[in-house]
């Protein structure tokens, strides 16, 4: 599908999770297509970020805040009166989620549901995207991908917690609001990079983080399999799906987002040190630490059947792109430029 700028013109729009990495990214493309925004989230949790490289509180109605106060959560619902929800707040990381479960599982899960009961008798609101994860499938480390169809499970608390959160969009669904003609749609996205992340335990900011200074790539498990994607081609799904919802309720189901085909993290890592043109990488042998999945792919034929939605960017371009942001930024280039070349050549 294509973005239609005339729906999303002066369209009220509520994007949780719009200082976060995708969040970002998401707010300045909806500013791109002329929507009314308003921001709910925790402020950058990051230095530098792009939400603030991009001046984004200058652009949108941002409200920092916890989605965990339900009480926030209504008042900011009520005060923008949205059309479109675009749920991306969460905990989002594996590694973090063992080190702090309980908050894992009370922002991933609660906090989800704060959103919806704040939607529960909103008249303005007519689609919400809940967005939630690739990791949410019961992962038997099998080469086949998964459809929408598989068991959920989580092993981890992130995978878990999003698993579980999918079982409550689907109870808000069916025992409030599809009577109220609110569209509640969710989407599992696979691996996101693109230039402006600078989060801990990514794959490519640590590797620009190691190669800038100097220092030496450490690859926790250069075989695990991801469905890795630019963050581009999710942040257009959600708004074609959320377009495509605002008039059809039947497109109330979870939707899968990714490319076709996955890749290892080694693939990753040699391509991105190819862009960057210089960069030591150490490749771990032996895996220790916590259990992260060895092998996940997605199957999102039923996007591109049903949805027209396919992706335009294959994994060397997507990590071209990704790591020339990067060295561009550190050459001096404003984020907002690199944001909006990217865009630009997207679309």
């Amino acid at each position: 599908m294509q973005m239609d700028t005339d729906f999303w013109r002066g369209r009220r729009v509520l994007l949780t999770g719009h200082t976060g990495f995708k969040g970002a990214w998401l707010s300045f493309l909806l500013k791109n297509l002329g929507a009314e925004l308003t921001g709910l989230s925790l402020a950058p949790n990051t230095t530098p970020s792009l939400f603030a490289a991009l001046k984004l509180d200058q652009e949108m109605r941002s409200h920092i805040g916890d989605i965990r106060d339900a009480a926030l959560v209504r008042q900011v619902v009520q005060a923008c009166q949205p059309e479109v929800v675009l749920h991306l707040a969460a905990q989002a990381l594996v590694r973090p989620s063992y080190r702090e479960p309980l908050a894992t599982f009370a922002t991933n899960i609660m906090g989800s549901a704060h959103v919806l009961e704040a939607l529960r008798g909103q008249d303005s609101a007519r689609v919400a995207v809940m967005v939630t994860t690739d990791k949410v499938y019961r992962n038997l480390e099998q080469p086949d991908p998964y459809p929408e169809t598989a068991e959920l499970g989580g092993h981890d608390p992130y995978s878990a917690s999003k698993a579980a959160s999918e079982l409550l969009i689907a109870s808000y669904r069916d025992s409030f609001l599809a009577e109220q003609g609110l569209t509640v749609a969710v989407a599992r996205a696979g691996n996101v990079i693109g230039g402006g992340d600078w989060s801990e335990d990514r794959l490519l900011p640590d590797a620009i983080r190691a190669w800038e200074s100097g220092q030496t790539l450490q690859v926790r498990r250069p075989q695990s399999v991801r469905p890795w994607q630019h963050v581009l081609e999710p942040l257009a799904a959600y708004l074609s799906l959320a377009q495509a919802g605002y008039q059809n309720a039947h497109l109330a189901q979870a939707w899968n987002f990714g490319p076709d085909g996955a890749a290892t993290v080694r693939e990753v890592v040699d391509l991105a040190r190819q862009e960057f043109g210089r960069g030591d990488v150490d490749f771990a042998v032996n895996v220790d630490g916590v259990h992260e999945a060895g092998l996940l792919s997605l199957d999102a034929s039923k996007a591109r059947e049903q949805l027209s939605i396919e992706p335009r960017w294959d994994l060397s371009v997507a990590v071209s792109r990704s790591v020339r942001w990067y060295a561009d930024f550190l050459a001096g280039t404003s984020a907002h430029e690199l944001c909006q070349r990217d865009i630009d050549a997207y679309f």
